[in-house]
């Protein structure tokens, strides 16, 4: 059973829909005692990072959610903001990230090449992967497979061999990455047709 974390941010309906074309069960979690039907997670997120870490901690799943990522290992994947939460900071806010993978989230200026003195972000829109490292989750899927982005900073990691994919946006950056049994996209799956449903699948096998 997967679970999506309703925390009051992400696309969760655009996500079960997807799974119920599957026949796959999945549902939203709105409570701690939801944790207990699932054996995947999904956590999305959409707008700011600290909103995002804000209404997490606030919603009382938090150390429900710890606890099975980071002790029993329920495989999760992070959509967009809920892979930067990922991370141990942002440069978008203040607030500490959920530290599940050492790395930090930087404004793509950091990444981007310049034109006529215009940042063109957000980077918004469809784009191709670069798998860096096979992995399941990319079963199916190659440089021929495009997603939708929606966002203006990106995910920058410590370790090379976590990451999984990059994608080219006037600069390499880290478009989804693996730490054990913590995966993250950047992209959003939900709203990338049928490479966004083969990926999506492909997480409910892992």
């Amino acid at each position: 059973m997967i679970g999506v974390v309703n925390y009051g941010l992400g696309n969760i309906q655009a996500i079960l829909n997807i799974y119920k074309n599957l026949n796959i069960p999945a549902f939203s979690i709105s409570n701690v005692q939801d944790f207990d039907k699932v054996n995947r997670i999904i956590l999305p997120g959409v707008g700011a990072f600290d909103w995002a870490m804000e209404k997490l901690n606030r919603s009382c799943l938090r150390d429900r959610l710890d606890e099975l990522v980071i002790q029993k290992n329920i495989p999760i994947l992070g959509i967009c903001v809920g892979m930067q939460m990922m991370a141990e900071r942002s440069e978008e806010g203040q607030m500490d990230g959920l530290s599940w993978i050492q790395g930090d989230v930087k404004h793509l200026r950091h990444n981007i090449k310049f034109d006529n003195n215009i940042m063109d972000v957000p980077h918004m829109g469809w784009n191709d992967i670069n798998i860096i490292n096979k992995h399941p989750l990319f079963r199916g899927l190659d440089k021929k497979s495009f997603f939708y982005f929606l966002h203006s900073y990106f995910f920058s990691g410590k370790n090379k061999k976590q990451i999984l994919t990059s994608t080219d946006y006037h600069g390499r950056f880290t478009s989804s990455f693996q730490n054990n049994n913590i995966y993250g996209v950047q992209f959003h799956p939900e709203k990338s047709h049928k490479w966004g449903i083969r990926l999506l699948h492909n997480f409910a096998l892992i």
